[in-house]
């Protein structure tokens, strides 16, 4: 939320200085509205752009590969256009307009004018608004959300909706890629932690704004910054809870966007988004809490979470169902490894197919059958009892390889073998501690198709929380 822009309305007018460069233009001040631009004192005039284009940065600065890409897929490749930059305090340090001097460096960049706007009713300010019209990019600084939430309802909302609508883009970092969610986490009564918040969502430092973004493809989204530095998956789990239990997003599902410092996610035209610089998650939660109530800590079962590392690509039009680990939260205690794990289902293949176990299974002769389940196949089910086993029936060619990866929640520590016809161990996984997923490879060498059994014992603890193993023949 906070970054070297200060929170406090209280900062008087920014001085404005001349920049060393000939085409620095400072303006007058307008109230409590500051104005530099830099670059070209005559916006483009263009009938048609490309776009919409979207950065969204896990911290205030501008990343300068995606912003480029996003400048260079809303003027199609040619032209210039002009860019907006909208803060809600001045730095504390350096240069008056930090973002505007990396994309001043950029091709096809006419202008790039900085608005420091200290007041909710700046969003009403005239020649704010019709520089922001005429503009083709409008980027939020960081500092603090509350401020850009205070401009819903204004002149300045819709402006930058018109951006957007014409073929321009929008974009943020810190509380600048808070506010372009259609639900922002508004940090209005406090920033909160991820203890905080998983001890209870209902904290009165969660706060959310809702109806005043809502770009296309991007629905239902909750976005957080500054994500792995500070910790922040567990309060995004919360707010996804949140807004799950509380209606906030529709058809009963959310989805939290957490970019790391130096990490930039672009989205594209077509909703297709690509991560720069460092790394994302995608985190949905897709059924009501298990516990979500005030004074009490959370409990979720199952977020299906997707880590994007830089060149990687999700499809917010069309949202996959495949490629994430899963994560819980009981009572309070998120599972371990929160930014890492194995994905329980794999993208790019056909026949997807899943089973839930059938108790009692807790034998070879009572065995859940999967031998006719297609590649990858995913079984779920969980550990009723600190002595269940379950097992499922599973058939490999001569030749063919099973790839097992299992997602363990934190309620129970589980082992996982690969047995024979007979019983027999031939591979097993048996990682220590609660939540610690576990793993193992098994090729069938001999002749014609034999019969395998998987066995999930449960070596300490117990609970509802549910496992889910991706099974993957080839």
């Amino acid at each position: 939320m906070t970054s070297s822009r200060a929170r406090t309305f209280a900062y008087a007018s920014v001085a404005l200085c001349a920049l060393a460069l000939p085409v620095a233009v400072p303006q007058p001040a307008h109230a409590a509205a500051d104005r530099i631009r830099l670059g070209s004192a005559t916006d483009v005039s263009r009938t048609s752009w490309n776009g919409p284009a979207f950065t969204m940065n896990g911290a205030g600065g501008v990343v300068a590969a995606s912003m480029a890409r996003a400048i260079d897929d809303i003027r199609g490749g040619s032209g210039s256009l002009d860019v907006v930059v909208l803060a809600g305090s001045a730095p504390t340090s350096g240069s008056a307009t930090p973002e505007c001097d990396t994309v001043m460096t950029l091709a096809g960049v006419n202008s790039c004018t900085t608005w420091t706007l200290t007041a909710a009713s700046d969003g009403n300010n005239a020649q704010v608004n019709t520089e922001i019209r005429n503009a083709e990019f409008v980027y939020f600084a960081g500092g603090d959300q509350c401020r850009y939430a205070a401009w819903k309802g204004t002149a300045l909302e819709a402006s930058v909706e018109s951006v957007v609508a014409k073929g321009g883009g929008s974009g943020g970092g810190s509380a600048g890629h808070h506010i372009n969610s259609p639900v922002v986490y508004d940090a209005c009564q406090g920033s909160v932690t991820s203890s905080q918040a998983l001890a209870n969502p209902y904290d009165r430092a969660i706060s959310f704004t809702t109806g005043m973004f809502a770009w296309a493809d991007y629905g239902a989204v909750i976005n957080d910054s500054h994500f792995v530095t500070r910790d922040r998956m567990g309060r995004t789990m919360a707010f996804v809870a949140r807004a799950v239990k509380d209606g906030l997003t529709p058809g009963g599902a959310a989805w939290g966007v957490g970019v790391e410092e130096g990490g930039s996610l672009f989205i594209d035209r077509n909703g297709q988004g690509t991560q720069y610089g460092k790394d994302a998650y995608v985190v949905l939660g897709d059924h009501q809490p298990e516990q979500a109530v005030d004074r009490k800590p959370l409990t979720y079962s199952g977020f299906e979470i997707w880590r994007l590392t830089p060149g990687a690509t999700f499809d917010f039009r069309n949202r996959p169902t495949c490629g994430y680990y899963l994560r819980s939260v009981t009572a309070g205690v998120p599972d371990a490894n929160l930014y890492s794990g194995t994905p329980v289902t794999g993208c790019g293949q056909t026949g997807t197919d899943a089973l839930t176990e059938s108790e009692p299974n807790d034998t070879r002769d009572t065995a859940d059958d999967a031998t006719a389940l297609a590649t990858p196949a995913t079984l779920t089910g969980d550990m009723k009892s600190s002595s269940d086993r379950d097992y499922y029936k599973l058939s490999l060619a001569s030749g063919q390889t099973a790839t097992l990866t299992c997602a363990i929640p934190a309620a129970y520590d589980a082992d996982v073998y690969w047995l024979d016809a007979t019983g027999s161990t031939l591979q097993r996984s048996v990682n220590d501690g609660a939540g610690t997923d576990e793993a193992l490879t098994f090729k069938r060498t001999a002749s014609g198709t034999g019969t395998y059994y998987l066995d999930l014992e449960a070596f300490s603890g117990s609970g509802t929380s549910p496992y889910s193993c991706a099974v993957t023949k080839s």
